[in-house]
């Protein structure tokens, strides 16, 4: 079975965004302004960077693209390149193709047969 493992939230401002998420839920905000990314801690982490709680799960906000204009959850998978074969099959579509992200792995992002966003994750 695989498992919610991240979350995004796209932002039109960065600075309002985080300031929101921080004073409101508590989450612990790290800007990376590489990447236009901010990281949300929602539970404390470990040395992985995984939460310590069982069923918890971080996530991270970003600037608001064209084609995932929403929250996106995201989904760990085995192999990004046989779940967008499977996505397809299935009535899906690529939104996002298969991206890596230096020294984590690689993420997609694919639409349901109902036009929801979902994003995969590949560890690696």
């Amino acid at each position: 079975m695989n498992k919610v493992v991240h979350f995004e939230i796209p932002f039109d401002d960065k600075a309002r965004a985080s300031k929101f998420y921080g004073e409101i839920f508590g989450w612990a905000l790290t800007d990376m302004p590489q990447m236009n990314y901010v990281m949300a801690e929602t539970a404390e982490s470990g040395e992985s960077g995984l939460p310590n709680e069982p069923g918890a799960i971080n996530g991270g906000l970003f600037q608001r693209p064209k084609e995932a204009p929403h929250p996106c959850i995201y989904v760990a998978v085995e192999s990004i390149d046989d779940t967008l074969k499977q996505v397809a099959a299935g009535g899906g579509k690529v939104v996002t193709p298969k991206t890596p992200i230096p020294g984590m792995g690689a993420y997609a992002r694919v639409t349901d047969t109902e036009g929801n966003v979902i994003g995969l994750f590949q560890m690696g």
